[in-house]
């Protein structure tokens, strides 16, 4: 496992719209999860690490808790919150002070009053000395005293933090970590909704850490967990669908877009997530051309393969087709999936690892200048309109994730597109940066001639 999952664990639990969301991003001192003044925002378990006078624990963010549940998706969240309270050390079980007690507090009182771990009973939103009165109401729960907070604006979170710290287990030494060595590789999983991003997630965990529902949009925030495979420990970023710019209106939707942007942003490796049984749409571009520009890492996953071929087996005219829809990611990996029957999760880990480490990867001085040399003498640079060639005097890689490449030169003005695309080609057939974009830059050797 990951240092991560060594850490203790508390969860904020409650019914809906009670403030576990404000809680959340007050203890771990930013904006993590979304923040919305309607219930059923929150549907998934949000993990994240904070520390409070040098001991770190992990915070979990969980769905609304109701006493009578619907089919579906609502009962998919309260499995998420029962996953959360049974891996806890400690329970915090937010209420609203300004609702006083109602009848779904009763009830989730008797479901953590069954759990093995200690609860605490959160009495949110108390922004003044008549709240603080109110929140002894909350006795009745018989969970001992309630901790007065405003989570909004910070009232009591210190005294709640010294009292989190009194209630975790004593610090364990260090876990031993197996074989899994090195930086985490943050892996985000994105594309358009409803291609089964969530499925792609819990059958790489292998088990439901995520809400999967065939409603579009049911996965709103970007939910990390870390996990481990191989040897290698990972991150997984599973993402709210990205949805072309006119229809994101509602202000929940916005920032569920602006947090898979970020993720994108953040992680060495983007699995961009498709419908393998349907054509690549303009939006599963958009979101491609978004990873390339970010200069992340990408593999690209022909998801849902169940509904077209009773085997993983590859298909090379899809696959061609979707090449040449993706052709700006000529460099990423295909591989055909399928999240429900488990189909190819070995070798989508597989293709990660190597992609981020060519990602990360360095390429030395003296094989790449060999590479650029024998590039130039079988195809001649470019010449100016004044006749002079564009020269290439040395390579040199300062820089990596992405791999950049600066070509020192008489004159950049004389580099065409066309024949930086064949040294990029160059580049790549002698080294392996699979899944990874190749940036070449161009300087002027100092004191070298001026364009005329």
């Amino acid at each position: 496992m990951t240092a991560q999952a060594s850490l203790p664990v508390v969860a904020i639990i409650g019914r809906p719209n009670v403030g576990k969301s404000a809680l959340f991003n007050r203890l771990v001192s930013r904006r993590h999860a979304i923040v919305e003044d309607h219930p059923g925002v929150t549907r998934d378990r949000l993990y994240a690490v904070t520390e409070w006078s040098g001991r770190r624990f992990t915070v979990v963010d969980t769905g609304g808790l109701r006493s009578v549940t619907a089919e579906g998706l609502e009962t998919r969240v309260r499995a998420q919150s029962d996953a959360a309270i049974e891996e806890a050390d400690l329970v915090l079980f937010v209420v609203d002070v300004q609702d006083g007690i109602l009848p779904e507090d009763r009830d989730i009182a008797g479901i953590v009053r069954r759990a093995r771990s200690p609860v605490l009973v959160i009495a949110n939103k108390v922004d003044g000395p008549a709240q603080e009165i109110a929140a002894q109401e909350f006795f009745e729960l018989g969970l001992g005293a309630p901790f007065p907070v405003s989570a909004i604006h910070g009232r009591g979170i210190g005294d709640l933090l010294d009292a989190v710290l009194a209630l975790l287990p004593a610090e364990a030494p260090p876990a031993e970590t197996g074989d899994a060595v090195g930086e985490p590789i943050a892996v985000a999983i994105v594309g358009r909704p409803n291609v089964g991003k969530s499925s792609l997630v819990n059958a790489m965990l292998g088990e439901e850490r995520v809400v999967v529902d065939a409603t579009p949009g049911t996965t709103r925030d970007s939910v990390d967990t870390p996990c481990e495979r191989g040897g290698r420990n990972y991150v997984l970023v599973d993402t709210a669908g990205l949805r072309r710019r006119a229809r994101v209106a509602a202000a929940v939707e916005a920032y569920s877009a602006s947090r898979a942007r970020d993720s994108i942003a953040r992680a060495d490796v983007a699995v961009l997530v498709l419908d393998g049984s349907e054509p690549v749409s303009d939006q599963d571009q958009r979101i491609g051309r978004a990873i390339a520009d970010a200069g992340r890492g990408v593999l690209v996953v022909m998801n849902k393969w169940d509904r077209i071929a009773p085997s993983p087996a590859p298909d090379r005219p899809r696959e061609q087709a979707v090449r040449r829809a993706l052709r700006f990611l000529d460099y990423a990996p295909i591989l055909a999936v399928s999240a429900t029957e488990g189909w190819g999760i070995a070798e989508v880990f597989d293709a990660i690892a190597r992609v981020a480490e060519s990602h990360r990867g360095r390429i030395a001085t003296g094989p790449l200048n060999r590479v650029i040399g024998n590039a130039m003498a079988q195809r001649e640079p470019p010449a100016g309109t004044s006749g002079r060639r564009l020269k290439v005097f040395y390579a040199t890689q300062p820089a990596t994730r992405p791999p950049t490449v600066v070509l020192f030169v008489n004159d950049p003005a004389r580099m065409t597109q066309a024949y930086l695309r064949y040294l990029e080609r160059a580049v790549r057939a002698a080294f392996d940066l699979t899944g990874t974009p190749l940036r070449l830059v161009m300087r002027r050797r100092s004191g070298e001639e001026r364009p005329a």
